[in-house]
């Protein structure tokens, strides 16, 4: 039999079951930055709930914990390093400008 024709097998791997992100002793509040920095892209994004392996109930309450903290500043709204360097390293001309015909 080609191996083209054969039916789909499943493979005979087997699945490690992940440990839930949050444990049931922490705490899902804005102060808690230890936690929350860890649903946190580098960028300052909020990562997806796929991502996270969080339940709906715990990506909400993730979610506003983050809103919370970027309102009351313990964390930026972007986190805009990478760009602040780029921006910084343009040469800047402060002369007297010439037209060219």
């Amino acid at each position: 039999m080609d191996k083209s024709k054969q039916p789909f097998r499943k493979s005979k791997r087997s699945f490690r079951r992940r440990l839930p992100p949050i444990g049931s002793g922490d705490q899902i509040d804005y102060r808690n930055m230890s936690l929350i920095s860890r649903f946190l892209s580098e960028q300052g994004k909020i990562l997806s709930r796929r991502t996270n392996r969080l339940t709906l109930k715990q990506q909400r309450l993730i979610t506003i914990a983050i809103k919370q903290a970027r309102i009351l500043s313990l964390l930026p709204f972007r986190n805009n390093e990478k760009q602040l360097e780029r921006v910084e390293s343009i040469p800047r001309t402060t002369g007297p400008r010439t037209k060219n015909k």
